[in-house]
């Protein structure tokens, strides 16, 4: 615009009156400008932000919504009551949260909110204490207060490791807002109207204990026993974690169970199946899908234990549609051979495809002909316009990563399934491959030339994931699980002999005071 300007204005010069023909081409300039260009400006870039009518929600301004990171929203909004729909800049808000109670002194893990890039911020914070008078969250725009700013949650406002559970689950569940129902739990007790505990002990063990890695648990009165079943068991601390998180926040029926924590479903009979839970699901089997451990382990140690999570990824999907690179992208380890044949495609059509395998194990007799890629940085895969998610051994447990990026996913089809995929489209929220994937460059060469098209399936796509694997949707999930299989149990879940106590923290972490009386099953601890 700058160089355009300059262009017009030098033949000026030659008319003696500068200023006034400056003057002149300046308004016209404007004028053009608007005609050409205003209709089509994005909110944020047309319109100045309002603080005031700006929008702020979540859990994370509940005092019961008790999760390992507590996250609320900020949608910017113009003077015009319009919601912005870009980025208005990455430091547009500011928060501070801190005690009601000066005199409490709590560590509150408080970053900046992540830029989701669509006008509107994701705003984390992870409590390491508990706030028994409560908090005060102060929202700025430029020094002014952001809608209803501060916000005041009363206490006590409980910190991740405080096991003080709600004895009322109807309670728990209306606080995080679950959905009345899942169709993938519906889907998977279809098999099993009846569990018969007695039968389960009896037959899990002879049928599946050279497998792998199985776990026998049983939860007696909120607490969490179990026993280890096979050599591979290792993974029991993601399901282990997890349980005992879920226990600290709402006290779940007395219920008894196996997971699987190996990476296949187990349960291939259809008649007489056994109700196996796992992490993965497929066509072929019968198993129980939880939630992945990929995706249990990123929620509960968000902002600390992991780089990239499912929060922090919807602050990092790279530059605007506009300005992605418009190909097909892929870095991966080479645990599935359609792995392999997607260098082929990309060697054979590198304006379509960039693909490459950055570590070898399954073949690794062909890795000399393949080839070896250099490491990518997950968040760098988003500088490209289409994401090709290829199974591993079993289902890519990086599918709800790119599903919240804001590239448009290519997915191999495939007979293995996670939790949430029944929620979602093929040609709405994502595009759909054949498992050989020979169609796979038509669909990418389909998307360049219809991109319009492809930029709202990624759109789609990306808010369906955003609703889907929020981390209160993650605790539901479970909930429902030990909820239909409690009701369908027939005997007593109990503690078995060689069952052990899996211990909530008790260190300095852990501290709290637990207000609801009616909750406590032993001694309170003091707070620090």
């Amino acid at each position: 615009m700058f160089a355009y300007g300059i262009e017009i204005i030098m033949p000026c010069k030659e008319s003696g009156d500068l200023v006034a023909a400056m003057h002149r081409i300046l308004i016209s300039n404007c004028v053009i400008l608007v005609v050409l260009f205003g209709p089509n400006l994005p909110v944020s870039e047309s319109e100045g932000l309002s603080p005031e009518r700006s929008i702020v929600w979540g859990p994370g301004l509940d005092p019961d919504a008790v999760l390992p990171v507590r996250y609320f929203f900020i949608q910017a909004v113009s003077s015009e009551g319009r919601n912005l729909t870009l980025s208005p800049g990455k430091g547009t808000f500011k928060v501070k949260i801190s005690p009601l109670n000066k005199e409490e002194y709590i560590r509150i893990h408080v970053p900046p909110p992540l830029d989701r890039g669509d006008g509107s911020f994701l705003m984390r914070y992870r409590l390491y204490g508990s706030a028994v008078e409560g908090l005060k969250v102060e929202i700025l725009h430029l020094d002014a207060a952001v809608a209803k700013s501060p916000y005041v949650i009363k206490g006590p406002v409980y910190h991740e490791y405080c096991d003080c559970p709600e004895s009322d689950a109807s309670v728990w569940q209306s606080v995080l807002q679950c959905p009345a129902n899942e169709p993938q739990i519906l889907a998977d007790f279809q098999s099993f109207p009846a569990i018969d505990l007695q039968h389960l002990r009896q037959e899990v063990p002879l049928r599946f204990s050279n497998r792998g890695g199985l776990v026998h648990y049983a939860i007696v009165d909120n607490k969490v026993y179990r026993r280890t079943l096979g050599k591979y068991t290792d993974f029991k601390m993601f399901s282990d974690e997890m349980l005992l998180s879920l226990t600290r926040k709402v006290r779940v029926p007395d219920v008894e169970f196996f997971i699987n924590v190996g990476d296949w479903p187990l349960e291939t009979r259809t008649e007489g199946a056994l109700p196996i839970l796992s992490w993965c699901g497929s066509t072929d089997t019968r198993d129980i899908v939880l939630p992945t451990y990929e995706v249990t382990h990123s929620t509960l140690e968000t902002m600390r234990g992991v780089t990239n999570d499912l929060l922090s990824v919807q602050g990092n999907t790279g530059p605007p549609w506009v300005n992605k690179t418009a190909q097909g992208f892929f870095r991966g380890r080479d645990s599935r051979e359609e792995r392999l044949h997607l260098v082929s495609l990309s060697k054979k059509s590198p304006e379509l495809l960039d693909a490459g395998i950055t570590g070898w194990f399954f073949f690794r007799d062909r890795e000399k002909q393949v080839g070896k890629a250099p490491l990518v940085g997950f968040f760098d895969f988003f500088k490209y316009k289409y994401q090709v998610n290829v199974d591993g051994t079993v289902a890519a447990y990086r599918f709800p990563y790119l599903m919240l990026g804001n590239s448009m996913v290519l997915k191999q089809n495939s007979q293995y399934y996670e939790h949430f995929y029944g929620h979602l489209k093929a040609g709405a929220h994502y595009v759909s491959v054949r498992r050989n994937l020979s169609d796979l460059l038509e669909k990418i060469q389909w998307a360049k030339e219809n991109d319009a098209e492809a930029a709202e399936i990624a759109r789609a796509g990306q808010a369906a994931a955003r609703d889907l694997l929020q981390p209160s949707r993650l605790y539901c999930y479970y909930h429902r699980v030990l909820l239909a299989y409690a009701e369908r149990q027939a005997g007593r879940p109990t503690q078995q002999a060689d069952m052990e106590l899996v211990p909530q923290p008790d260190d300095h972490t852990a501290a709290c005071t637990c207000r609801r009386e009616d909750n406590k099953t032993g001694s309170s601890k003091n707070e620090l």
